[in-house]
């Protein structure tokens, strides 16, 4: 499914359940010495999804450990993102190079946002904008959307800038035929992110890949 939003040059891998014989490297097995069962496999399947997206590239497999932030390191001159949700991990991977600076995506589950979140996540405007949508497309849950897509630019956008972005500094416009633009609303950084959205089989997922 995330493939769909994703352009050439970028190279992906997901999965819909967890394999009980994902390995794990040494150094990423001690961050779960204290983990949930529930934690662990997220985190294993979404690496087991991360390697395989990697090897479309030509990559080794390495040990892919949280850095700055939590954000993945990904080997040299590489630049990706990772989601799990409920039901659903995946990866993005590029070789960075001009034509790809920098990948963000997000899975969630296609459900309303719990009371009171999508008052703290939104702009006014955006608030406005999603009103119409719902009156016109109902069948979509454009709450959990415009989180999804905040999501996905925050990940695109702390790997260029090594800073926080704050929900409310990023305001989302939709497409209702599967695109959104982010114009970002503090600086240094970007101005402004594009991205694709979809919903299917009880999730939705956004992507982001941004381009100097």
């Amino acid at each position: 499914m995330i493939e769909l939003l994703l352009p050439p040059g970028v190279a992906s891998a997901e999965a819909y359940g967890d394999p009980p014989d994902a390995p794990l490297f040494p150094a990423e097995e001690a961050l779960l010495r204290r983990a949930s069962e529930g934690r662990r496999r997220e985190f294993t399947t979404v690496r087991l999804c991360a390697r395989r997206a990697l090897a479309g590239l030509g990559v080794a497999p390495a040990p892919l450990l949280p850095g700055e932030q939590g954000a993945p390191r990904w080997p040299e001159r590489v630049v990706g993102s990772m989601t799990h949700c409920d039901g659903y991990r995946a990866a993005a991977v590029a070789r960075r190079a001009p034509e790809v600076l920098s990948v963000g995506i997000d899975a969630e589950p296609h459900r309303g946002l719990p009371p009171g979140v999508l008052a703290a996540i939104a702009r006014p405007a955006e608030l406005r904008r999603l009103d119409r949508l719902v009156r016109s497309r109902p069948y979509v849950h454009w709450d959990r959307l415009l989180f999804s897509a905040k999501e996905s630019v925050y990940k695109a956008w702390f790997p260029l800038t090594r800073t926080r972005l704050g929900f409310e500094e990023a305001d989302v416009t939709f497409d209702p035929a599967g695109s959104f633009r982010a114009t970002l609303l503090r600086s240094p950084g970007p101005s402004e992110f594009t991205g694709r959205w979809l919903v299917a089989g009880g999730l939705l997922v956004t992507a982001v890949t941004y381009r100097g």
